[in-house]
Formats: C-alpha cells, structure tokens, sequence
C-alpha cells in the first residue's frame, strides 16, 4: 500500500498510509494532514490515489508547492518523489512494503532526537573574526577575564540534556552540534546553539514559549548555565556540562 512520510529537517514526524481516494494537506484541521505552520495555507494540497497512481495538486497555495525542488500545479507522483511544503517534506513511496522507514526512524519530537539544522539561522550569531569588542552579546556586561573563563570552560566541557520525564525518561542528547532542535514542530520548538560563550537557547516556533528553571523565555537567546531545567513542549529536560 503506498504511503507517505512526513518530516521537516531530517526528522521523520508522522506515516500516512493512502487508504482513502482523496487526501487533503494544509493548515487548517478540515485537512487529511494538517501543518500547524504560517508557511502552509490553509487548504494547500491534495493527492488523489486511483487504481494504483496517485496524483499531486496544488490548491492555490500561497507558498507553491514543489516536488524535487520543481514547482508544481498537477504532477504525477512517482515512487521517492519529495513534495516539498515550505520547510516540510512529504516523501511519497508507492510501495510501502518494501520502502518503509525503520521503527528506530520513527521517533516523537517529544525523544528530542536532533536533525540538521543547517536551515535554520541562530538569532544573535558570533561576530567574524577581527569584530568590534563592543560587539552585542547576551551578557554585554562580562568582563574580559571572565569571556576568557567561559571561552576555555565551553572548550573543555559538552553541553548534554537529560529527558526528565515521559516516555523517554533518563535519554540523554549530547549537544555536539553548532545547531540542536528539540520540541515539537506545530506547537513548540527551540533551539540549542553552541557559541564561543556557551549555549544559548531561543525560541522559534510557537504561540508558548520554553521556560527555563520556571521562568518563560522571551524572544531573545538565553544563556544556558549548569543543571538548568529546561521545559519545551511539556518535556522537562536537565542542561548540564560534562568534561
């Protein structure tokens, strides 16, 4: 039976087997697949399956819709084709049998599994090389002495978060990456970066913002200091340095 995968960045977020003839896509909850996200109108999409093929439309959406980077009005779907819906991908497979994604592949954003977030651009990024001193930090206030502390602490110590409940309970995520996303796309997502200061924590997705030690973040990158718990997405999660 063909199905589709659903995934932004690299990280698989839902199958959607095609049982039914007509399966609609976009944001609103009218939809067969609904994308919570402003980049997605409110009826985008909508495949057709008929007698073994399937058929991709767009509905007049605002953003386009596109498969293998090509823009697309009527397009007949081909075995590992990727509609691509803004930031999401919906790869199709026509037969799902022999196509399917692993069971260690499916996983909830709530397992704060990291993906490539090449894509996405930290707020406040560090200066070139050869910058101002007066350039904006976080912490404007730090002393030299101390940004040379924290410069060589950063360097001897990896961030990890600890999953502190739910069903991924004591998981560990070590933040090796300049980039790490954690929550749940369409509801709440933040992510982790690693600057030459230490690691930040910014919101960017969602009406609800992260707190930290139980205080809600704003708009602005937070520094993250040791043992800080973290909640994105009603997962509390545990910051901390390990040499």
């Amino acid at each position: 039976m063909p199905k589709l995968i659903l995934s932004m960045d690299g990280l698989v977020l839902k199958e959607i087997a095609l049982t039914r003839e007509r399966t609609s896509i976009g944001r609103k909850p009218v939809n067969d697949i609904q994308i919570d996200n402003l980049s997605i109108s409110g009826l985008h999409a909508v495949i057709t399956h008929i007698l073994g093929d399937a058929f991709l439309e767009d509905l007049n959406s605002t953003n386009g819709t596109y498969v293998n980077g090509q823009p697309v009005k009527k397009h007949v779907l081909h075995n590992n084709d990727v509609i691509e819906l803004g930031k999401y991908r919906i790869k199709y497979l026509s037969d799902a049998s022999t196509q399917g994604v692993s069971a260690t592949e499916l996983v909830d954003t709530a397992a704060l599994k990291p993906f490539d977030a090449s894509a996405v651009e930290p707020v406040e990024p560090p200066p070139p090389a050869g910058a101002s001193a007066a350039r904006t930090t976080v912490s404007p206030s730090l002393e030299h002495a101390e940004e040379t502390s924290s410069i060589r602490h950063l360097f001897e110590h990896v961030g990890v978060i600890q999953v502190l409940n739910g069903v991924n309970v004591g998981q560990e995520l070590e933040l090796s990456k300049s980039v790490t996303t954690l929550g749940k796309p369409g509801h709440q997502v933040a992510v982790i970066t690693r600057r030459e200061h230490g690691y930040f924590i910014t919101h960017v997705e969602g009406k609800a913002y992260p707190s930290v030690n139980g205080e809600q973040l704003d708009a602005q990158a937070h520094k993250l200091n040791d043992h800080d718990i973290i909640e994105i997405a009603g997962i509390k999660m545990e910051f901390f340095l390990r040499p």
